[in-house]
């Protein structure tokens, strides 16, 4: 199973590892934890996310990543343990609110959370469970 260690000069939360259906975090005001699941992240907070399959993702579904402010750089969207295309109007919805979004699986998308956020960028992911 794969660790990661968090760099002292981040802050927020970072993901440190994988666990078969989710995630293990640091680096926030709640500690080490485990979240099962899927996971909104920003620089200042991780959150469990009810999050819906990926052919029905909407911008309903991003109410914690559009409520960032300032608003994200863009959106890390990890899509389970493979990569798979949202719908095109979930893109073009985020994009038209300033919000380009980066697709991919969700071990790819907490990798490069973890090297975006160490260079201090200000970004969202939302990352389903594995």
């Amino acid at each position: 199973m794969a660790e990661f260690t968090q760099d002292p000069r981040a802050s927020g939360p970072v993901i440190t590892g994988f666990t078969a259906g989710g995630f293990k975090l640091d680096g926030d005001n709640l500690g080490p934890r485990r979240v099962d699941g899927s996971l909104v992240l920003t620089p200042v907070s991780a959150m469990p996310w009810n999050a819906p399959a990926i052919d029905a993702l909407d911008v309903s579904a991003m109410a914690q990543v559009l409520s960032l402010t300032p608003a994200a750089e863009f959106m890390l969207l990890g899509t389970g343990s493979s990569m798979v295309h949202p719908p095109r109007a979930f893109i073009r919805a985020m994009e038209e609110r300033g919000i380009g979004v980066e697709v991919m699986d969700s071990r790819a998308a907490a990798r490069a959370w973890g090297i975006l956020r160490s260079e201090e960028r200000w970004i969202a992911a939302a990352i389903m469970g594995l």
